[in-house]
């Protein structure tokens, strides 16, 4: 209710407000004696009441009464009391004249005679009047009373008082002003003249450092909420209206000139008293009296002009372009660093003025083509050079400045960007090399490639590589920014380069230009080389890690938005762009262009050749490769401009240097821009003959262009010549006295065909160079040489096409590419070496950011980059992991079994070990298929994990066949070597004694775990829980092939490096002459390493879950076990024992891949061979292998195949269980329970392995202990070997069941047959007929005869070599070995009877197979005497009645089968000569052990035994 009334409340009147400003006024002038006689005088009114009343005054009188300054101040008094009297009965005094109301207050503002404190009061009744709205848009006469108002305050005149007197009016100035323009709603009405003068008021008193500082800033202020206002009219109007406006202001004045000027500062030593300045300053003068000093502001650059009653003020119009536009220029002029009229100071203040324009209006500035240009051109110049300034202030107002410019107006930028960007590059960039250095390889003719004419700010490394696209030419060397002024920059740089797509623009707008400098490359350089902490002392800590923080936020900031657009943030690539492939053929265009041009800048040949060879030098049918080649040069920019010229002037170039000078265009244009065109695309050679090479060539192209007043080629020779000359005369520094232009004009005398040229000509020639020098290129030093490049940069930047803004991905592959492995080092080293948590945690971001990035754009490199980076910052990579693992502690804490290890204990002490591990682990999970390399770091941490019983419970387990799974041993029983003998003698053993500690020994004490070590491997625990290890190990299994191949190959190297390269190094090291190895030691074995068996099992882990890419795994594991297997002596034995169960697990995998079975015989083929001492530890593993190979059907085919398990097999007989479980697969095998699986292939293979485990029954009677020194104990038939032995010999016999249907299956010969089938198996049980064991023995020999005199064996009766065979490699070879004395002490008893055996079985097997059938007399011969001599051994060995009367039977039956088969017949008539001497032959061997035995059983005819004594005696 209350606020209601307040709010309805009506507003003072407006003339009271008039009255008391009036009252006010006057009351101030008062109080001055000389305004105080003045306020009492009517004289104005004395001459109207005479008239009234008819009376007649004298003029003379009158003016006598009206002294000249007396009436001046009686007047500006008057106008007051006119005022008064003129609204008294008005009772709207908005209804009156504006004009009229403000007059007598802006005559006495701008009235010389008022002093300080009267023109304050009436400026600030005025500024009062803009407070209650008497000034406002609706009042009469607005547009009269604002140029007069304009006019009042930019030409106020007042006495001098005091300083801080003066310095109020000033400031009351100021305040009127801002209310006119900015404080009320007149503002808009101001016209452009009216602005241009009220700004240069208030800018003219921010830059007058004589003034006070409080007053200075204020003034400032205003200026800047001024210029806020005004420039908002960009946003309303429309631009080609202001532009239109702005060309008729120029051409016409409508009020008054459009200008504003800022002069100097007051000079040194003048105070604010009997001053006198120029008069567009604050101008303080003196009176004509010289009684008091005047304070005037003043501009001559507006047509004053005190408003009286007979002029009429033409109406400004509201003001636009023009005003901002000037203002603009005033501003921009002050910039310029090498006009000495403006300080520091004043542009400080213009740097402030201009920040807040450019903040106002810079996003629309570039629809104001006259605005623009200023920016483009000397405003970015100036900015940039005042960028190098060393005052800390005047360079944060530049550089801010400038980040507000390109923030508002970065697409029409794109060159002066370039520029910045790359002087703030080189300035904060560190110097590798020193300045002596440096210097050196700055000389001209560098092979670095050139770049487009560009000024020159700061230095840039002279090392760049060209490959990374540095295009920036040497540049002079100054001093890298430090300390506040590379803080500023830095922050600068950070704050320009904020926007997502910011890096995107540098990509694709300089280093996809082939024009620009590769600022991307070298920003990304630049900043990856920032974080690391730079080598100089001249830095503090605190600017050394600010400088660091910043360039890491930065790189940071580049990954996070890349990120970001892969995750769907980004724009569209808009139509109207170049197109994307066009640009990433440019940026493809643009290496081999700054390839060749460093060859070119090399070797010019060389770089033309490369040119050509990549297609950059574009041959058009139509036109000569010479003139294609010139093209290329004359628009190359990176050619050495010096080598250029050296190269086209030479004598076989000349068609060369034709065609390259005859594509500039001389038509029309004088012969020194000509030549100034000419020389600006390469440097005039050294050589009077090359230059005169040029110069004729010019002269022949110029001419042919018709100039005008030139009559001769040759004339145009002479002039170019001089104005070489004269360019060199004017502007060289060494040459005192100048060429005068009548010099010139005397030397040129009659050259033009015998005439002289005109005055004018050679004076426009004179004079064009005497102002402008020609600069050769590679010349441009100091502020010319600078001038001449930013005009060669404006050229450039309008050619170089419009900027490209788009927050696009399109990019972003190639971009990381160039980039991953430089950020990726920089954010480890960050995350490694500093401390702040803030830091870190962007780190991390940044890791995983980038392993985002490689997995979308698929580099596995990157991956491996981090997982490195990552993994040596964990702090659980070790360089040398020892093999013995000591004793650690094992406690209980937490409801769980903890072993507090040293590994333990350090990590859980490193925090930030403990994050690099997570962010690690977390990063791997689920990008495993992007590792390549990195998984050799991976499971290094495991393997140094396994070893202080970290793992996961999974991962520390081994398979096998037989137990299921068991956990790794960490330690072994088996010493690494033999004990060296110790000869020190008693004396060393007693000291060795009692020196060590009692009842113990060092290895074997457990220390104590401390509560704090506890904690931190509960900590270290906890850690590993969170890196999701065991998810990790699972994840391996589901790799594609590459990943998957590449992490085997991985365990497999740091497999190898445990074993194979550890046992090469310490046998070279046993063997060495420093440390002989005794002769008597048995081989070198390695000691025992737990962690060699964790990579074993993991890699063949590994390869048995993932069988579908056993192919590709097969051949690296293969190499490793081999390699083990091979000198499976020197390596302990459950590593070889591991080493085999991994063959055998992937055999049995490798049977089911058709391609790869080959590699299962080759397997086991390595198996079969290991030594004895080897093969007995694996046997079980072994037999389990090769029965779960044997259980798929059809698997095993070959004899080839079968004879390598076999081999396998028969390796397992010496092991006792493994024995048993073999013999009963062989027996399986044998049986024909499942159908027949004796099949010809492995008939042999039965055949050996059942042949060895009967004679593994005679070698078990061989290892027993003897009783006797005669003969070995006989086992029980209990015995399993022996029993075994026994059965083997039966499952032999069986076999011969098979002989017969094999041979029919397969459709053998007879003779095949018996040699695959028959023979093999008679061979074996004549084998075992000598067994040491009497079970086995007896049993083969009774088999042997029952097979030989069965009807199993088949053979090809036409031949008799099967018969020898038998005799031959059978009963032969038993009965010689039944003769030996070592096979007789076996077993003394049942040797005899084997023999007593063994000799019936002769005798039969020779009537079976001999006698039988009529076979001829002379087949059987050879055997009979061999029996015969047999047995004649045997007897006369065993000595014994029993086998002397079983052999007497025997050859008596033989004798008699023999005698009626007519094969041994007594001599007679009727015999022939053979039978006679076979005859002869058996009777006189069986004379010797079994006299009278042949006569006996055929007794001789008696007419045969004269016959019979003859042949016996010349037998004998």
């Amino acid at each position: 209710m209350q606020s209601a009334m307040f709010s309805a409340a009506p507003r003072i009147e407006k003339k009271h407000v008039l009255l008391s400003e009036i009252l006010a006024v006057t009351s101030t002038m008062r109080k001055n004696s000389r305004w105080a006689a003045a306020a009492h005088t009517l004289i104005a009114r004395d001459s109207v009441l005479a008239k009234d009343l008819g009376l007649r005054r004298g003029s003379l009188a009158v003016e006598s009464q009206r002294p000249g300054r007396f009436s001046q101040e009686a007047d500006l008094m008057g106008g007051f009391q006119e005022l008064k009297r003129s609204i008294r009965d008005v009772a709207d005094v908005q209804s009156l004249h504006l004009p009229a109301l403000l007059g007598p207050f802006l005559s006495l503002i701008r009235s010389p005679l008022s002093t300080g404190p009267i023109t304050s009061a009436a400026l600030s009744s005025v500024h009062n009047f803009f407070v209650c709205d008497l000034i406002s848009s609706h009042s009469l006469g607005l547009d009269s009373a604002l140029s007069e108002l304009s006019s009042a305050v930019s030409h106020c005149k007042f006495e001098a008082s005091d300083s801080s007197g003066d310095e109020v009016v000033l400031l009351k100035i100021v305040t009127v002003i801002h209310d006119c323009i900015c404080g009320s709603s007149v503002g808009p009405m101001l016209g452009d003249v009216e602005i241009c003068e009220m700004l240069e008021t208030v800018l003219t008193t921010c830059c007058q450092m004589r003034l006070s500082e409080i007053l200075r800033r204020s003034a400032e202020a205003t200026m800047i909420s001024i210029v806020r206002t005004i420039f908002c009219r960009l946003y309303d109007v429309d631009p080609a209206a202001e532009e239109a406006k702005l060309r008729l202001s120029e051409e016409a004045s409508h009020h008054g000139d459009i200008s504003m000027t800022v002069l100097a500062d007051i000079p040194d030593g003048a105070g604010l008293q009997n001053l006198e300045l120029p008069a567009d300053n604050i101008r303080i003068t003196s009176t004509s009296q010289g009684e008091v000093s005047s304070v005037t502001i003043e501009t001559p650059a507006t047509q004053s002009a005190v408003v009286t009653e007979d002029t009429v003020a033409i109406a400004p119009k509201p003001y636009g372009l023009p005003a901002l536009l000037e203002l603009f220029r005033v501003l921009v002029h002050i910039l310029d660093p090498n006009d000495q009229i403006h300080t520091d100071s004043i542009r400080l203040t213009a740097l402030g003025i201009l920040n807040a324009t450019i903040e106002t209006c810079g996003t629309v500035i570039g629809n104001y083509p006259s605005l623009l240009s200023l920016i483009v051109d000397h405003g970015c110049k100036h900015l940039f050079q005042l960028a190098r300034s060393d005052n800390p202030s005047m360079l944060q107002a530049a550089l801010r400045t400038i980040a507000t410019l390109f923030e508002t107006m970065r697409p029409h930028l794109k060159l002066q960007q370039e520029l910045f960007l790359t002087f703030t590059i080189d300035r904060l960039a560190t110097p590798l090399l020193p300045r002596s250095n440096m210097a050196k390889k700055i000389q001209p003719g560098s092979s670095r490639p050139a770049t487009p004419s560009t000024p020159v700010l700061a230095p840039v490394n002279a090392d760049s590589d060209i490959e990374k696209g540095s295009l920036t030419p040497p540049r002079p060397l100054v001093q890298p920014a430090r300390g506040e002024t590379r803080d500023l920059m830095l922050e600068t740089l950070s704050q320009i380069s904020r926007h997502p797509w910011f890096m995107v623009d540098l990509y694709t707008n300089y280093d996809c230009d082939i024009n620009c400098d590769n600022l991307f490359e070298r920003l990304i350089d630049f900043l990856t080389k920032g974080v690391y902490a730079m080598q100089t002392s001249s830095v503090s800590e605190a600017q050394q890690l600010h400088s660091q923080f910043l360039c890491l936020d930065m790189l940071l900031g580049f990954v996070g938005d890349m990120a970001a657009r892969a995750e769907g943030t980004a724009e569209e690539w808009k139509s109207e762009f170049v197109s994307p492939e066009d640009l990433m053929q440019s940026k493809s265009r643009k290496k081999l262009v700054l390839t060749g041009a460093a060859k070119f800048n090399s070797k010019p040949k060389h770089g033309i050749a490369f040119l050509e060879e990549n297609g950059l030098i574009e041959l058009n049918p139509s036109e000569s490769r010479t003139r294609s080649l010139a093209k290329f040069l004359k628009s190359c920019t990176r050619l050495d401009k010096r080598l250029l010229g050296d190269y086209i002037s030479k004598p076989e170039n000349v068609d060369l240097l034709k065609e390259f000078i005859g594509l500039f265009d001389f038509k029309n244009k004088p012969i020194a821009d000509a030549m100034r065109e000419m020389l600006a695309a390469f440097r005039l050679p050294g050589e009077s003959q090359q230059i005169s090479r040029i110069t004729e060539t010019f002269a022949s192209k110029y001419f042919a262009s018709d100039p005008p007043e030139i009559k001769s080629e040759d004339a145009v020779y002479v002039l170019a010549y001089s104005v070489i000359m004269l360019n060199t005369d004017l502007h060289n520094p060494q040459i005192r006295k100048r060429m005068t232009i009548e010099d010139y004009q005397r030397n040129l005398r009659g050259v033009n065909g015998g005439e002289n040229f005109s005055p004018e000509f050679l004076q426009s020639i004179y004079d064009s160079i005497r102002k402008r020098e020609i600069i050769m290129p590679e010349e441009h030093t100091g502020q010319l040489g600078f001038e001449y490049a930013w005009k060669e940069l404006l050229a450039r930047a309008r050619q170089s096409g419009s900027f490209v803004m788009c927050n696009t991905s399109l990019f972003d592959c190639d971009m990381f590419k160039a980039m991953w492995k430089p950020v990726i080092s920089a954010i480890a080293h960050a995350f490694i070496s500093f401390n702040d948590e803030y830091i870190i945690q962007r780190a991390i971001s940044g890791f995983r950011q980038c392993a985002t990035l490689a997995g979308r754009f698929n580099l596995p490199d990157v991956f491996d980059f981090i997982v490195v980076a990552l993994s040596q910052a964990t702090g659980l990579l070790t360089d040398n992991l020892p093999a013995h693992v000591p004793n650690y502690p094992v406690v209980d804490a937490e409801g769980q079994s903890i072993t507090v290890s040293s590994l333990a204990v350090r990590f859980g002490t490193n925090f930030k070990g403990q994050l690099a591990a997570v962010v690690l682990f977390n990063i791997v999970n689920g990008n495993g298929n992007a590792l390549r390399e990195g998984w050799t770091q991976i499971f290094e941490m495991f393997q140094n994990l396994f070893m202080h019983s970290l793992l996961p419970t999974r991962m520390l387990q081994m398979e096998d066949f037989l137990g299921g799974v068991t956990m790794i041993p960490l330690r072994g029983s088996q010493p690494s070597r033999h004990a060296q003998r110790n000869d020190g003698g008693l004396l060393s053993t007693l000291s060795s004694y009692l020196m060590t500690p009692y009842g113990s020994s060092s290895e074997n004490l457990i220390p104590e775990a401390t509560d704090s070590e506890v904690e931190s491997t509960l900590c270290t625990i906890d850690c590993i829980k969170s890196c999701r290890l065991d998810e990790l190990y699972g994840q391996i299994m589901q790799l594609d092939a590459e990943a998957l191949v590449a992490a085997v190959k991985a365990l497999e190297a740091l497999a190898h490096e445990r074993t194979v390269t550890k046992l090469k190094e310490e046998t070279d090291d046993v063997s060495s002459p420093y440390n002989p190895s005794p002769t008597n030691e048995g081989p070198y074995v390695l000691t025992y390493d737990p962690a060699a068996v964790f990579l074993l099992e993991t890699m063949v882990s590994i390869a048995c879950q993932t069988p579908q890419h056993l192919e590709d795994l097969w051949p690296i594991i293969f190499e490793h076990l081999s390699a083990l297997l091979s000198t499976a002596v020197h390596y302990s034995v459950l590593l070889i024992e591991r080493a085999v169960v991994a063959l055998l697990r992937l055999c049995v995998i490798l049977v089911q891949k058709g391609a790869l079975r080959d590699q299962v015989y080759l397997s086991l083929d390595i198996i079969a061979n290991l030594p004895p001492s080897v093969a007995n530890s694996v046997a079980e593993h072994v037999t389990a292998g090769v029965s779960l190979i044997l259980q798929r059907e059809g698997i095993v085919s070959t004899q080839t195949e079968w004879n390598v398990i076999g081999a396998a097999l028969r390796t397992t007989i010496s092991h006792s269980e493994a024995a048993r479980y073999t013999f009963s697969l062989v027996a399986s095998i044998t049986s024909e329970a499942r159908g027949q699986k004796v099949t010809q292939n492995n008939f042999p293979c039965l055949v050996a392995i059942l042949d060895d485990f009967a004679t593994a029954a005679g070698a078990s009677i061989r290892t027993q202990p003897q009783r006797s020194r005669r003969a070995l104990h006989q086992p029980a038939t209990e015995s399993p070997v022996v029993e075994r032995g026994r059965k083997a010999v039966d499952l032999l016999s069986d076999l011969k069941r098979f002989i017969a249907p094999l041979s029919a299956a397969s459709n053998l010969p007879p003779a095949d047959a018996w040699r695959q089938y028959c023979l093999p198996l008679l061979s074996s049980l004549g084998r075992q007929s000598t067994n040491p064991s009497r079970l086995v023995r007896n049993i083969a020999i009774v088999q042997l005869q029952r097979l030989l005199l069965g009807s199993q064996l088949v053979y090809d009766e036409t031949d008799h070599g099967y018969v020898e065979e038998i005799f031959d490699s059978v009963i032969f070879p038993l009965i010689d070995d039944l003769l030996k004395p070592q096979v007789y002490h076996l077993d003394p008893s049942g040797i005899s009877e084997t023999r007593l055996r063994a000799s019936t079985l002769l005798c039969k097997a020779f009537m079976h197979f001999e006698v039988r059938d009529g076979r001829g007399k002379a087949d059987v011969r050879a055997i009979w005497i061999e029996i015969l001599d047999l047995l004649d051994r045997l007897v006369g060995v065993e000595q014994s009645e029993q086998l002397y009367e079983a052999v007497s039977e025997s050859l008596k039956n033989a004798v008699l089968v023999m005698n009626a088969a007519d094969i041994l017949v007594p001599p007679s008539e009727r015999c022939n000569e053979q039978q006679r001497t076979f005859w002869s032959a058996t009777h006189a061997r069986l004379e010797r052990f079994l006299p009278g035995l042949l006569a006996e059983v055929i007794p001789p005819p008696e007419t045969a035994e004269p016959a019979v004594t003859t042949a016996t005696t010349t037998k004998t």
